[in-house]
């Protein structure tokens, strides 16, 4: 069976109070389906992307020259099976593929918002999408996964939604974002406010998309450095050099530093720079104790099957963070949880790269 793929944008016109204490309105939020969604609406699937993700998780359209970014994960007959299952997953607020973000539109004189879009957090995100499911008919799932800030909006809808999925997957995360987190986000962030193509925020959006933002490279580079491990780049790249480079040319390069050099110029041309100054900073001050006296009291509220998987080598949310999640639950005699870490070399993008580590288990989460 095929996957079903269908994509879509709804438009709000009531108000969205944020956690800032600012209003958004109106908003879009872009999301895509998979699969068929049963008579009494019990198979819907919700999973939740990452800081550059967007909600074309899986499955490819003519002329895609690659899947989306879960695919190994979702389809016919893989863990996340779409024969069984009804799959949505959104675009967040604030992103830059279809949902309002710093680039849409401010209503009513339709100039770009830039700088005068609000700060949008996690918990705006998941309050956004719950709003969208209401509109759509679902009104509870049965199960949310997500991986890296997509397993913080997971932990979100498990603390602020506590009966809103039966099972609530959470992968590669944190309960809050570290100051070595923050600090990988902060060379990003000043790389692209110091580049002078970024114009001050004024810049031009088709412009960018066809060269590139300099200082948003610089910044995606040292964010690849968090995103793999020293293993994982001795493995992959070794010292290799470039073939066509001399050992001793100034600007001879090794494969790692091409590695980087492509990944970060190439990302610049499909992702917004100020799309990612507003995630980051979302990433930075997510906190799930915000609101709480304390990390043990928010987690009171949870009352899902919650599964939460870490990965040994995640150099950017470290296993004992997500440890310390499934440590406080026990110590206040939560028992309907569990915590995995999965033996991995890969570094944080193992949550993407190493599915064959943990789909066997997320299949028997959804089945069970």
């Amino acid at each position: 069976m095929s996957l079903n793929l269908k994509t879509y944008t709804e438009h709000f016109t009531n108000p969205l109070y944020l956690e800032s204490g600012r209003i958004l309105e109106p908003y879009d939020i872009t999301y895509e389906t998979y699969g068929e969604l049963n008579v009494d609406k019990s198979n819907v699937i919700v999973i939740c992307h990452a800081l550059t993700g967007s909600h074309h998780c899986a499955g490819t359209y003519d002329g895609d020259k690659k899947a989306g970014w879960w695919d190994n994960l979702i389809g016919s007959a893989k863990a996340v099976d779409t024969d069984k299952y009804f799959v949505i997953c959104t675009n967040v607020l604030g992103s830059c593929f279809g949902s309002t973000g710093p680039m849409s539109a401010q209503h009513p004189h339709q100039n770009p918002y830039r700088y005068k879009f609000p700060v949008i957090t996690i918990k705006d995100m998941v309050k956004a999408q719950r709003i969208l499911f209401d509109k759509l008919g679902i009104h509870s799932v049965h199960a949310i996964i997500g991986g890296s800030m997509g397993g913080m909006q997971a932990l979100h809808f498990a603390i602020h939604y506590p009966d809103f999925a039966s099972k609530i997957i959470s992968l590669a995360t944190t309960h809050a974002t570290q100051p070595w987190a923050i600090a990988f986000n902060k060379i990003s962030q000043e790389a692209i406010l110091k580049d002078p193509d970024f114009k001050g925020g004024y810049y031009e959006s088709k412009e960018i998309a066809a060269k590139g933002l300099f200082g948003m490279a610089v910044g995606r580079m040292a964010g690849h450095i968090s995103f793999l491990s020293p293993e994982s780049m001795q493995s992959k790249f070794g010292r290799e050099y470039k073939s066509t480079d001399g050992l001793y040319e100034l600007f001879g390069k090794f494969q790692i530093e091409m590695y980087l050099e492509y990944n970060g110029y190439n990302f610049t041309k499909w992702f917004d720079p100020l799309s990612y100054l507003y995630i980051t900073k979302a990433i930075n001050i997510y906190d799930l104790s915000r609101g709480f006296d304390s990390l043990s009291e928010a987690l009171q509220k949870i009352n899902t099957e919650l599964h939460l998987i870490s990965f040994s080598n995640d150099l950017l949310f470290r296993n004992y963070e997500m440890k310390e999640i499934s440590d406080t639950l026990t110590a206040i005699g939560y028992k309907n949880h569990n915590y995995l870490d999965v033996q991995s070399d890969y570094g944080h993008d193992s949550f993407l790269v190493e599915v064959d580590k943990f789909e066997k288990y997320i299949e028997d989460v959804l089945n069970g």
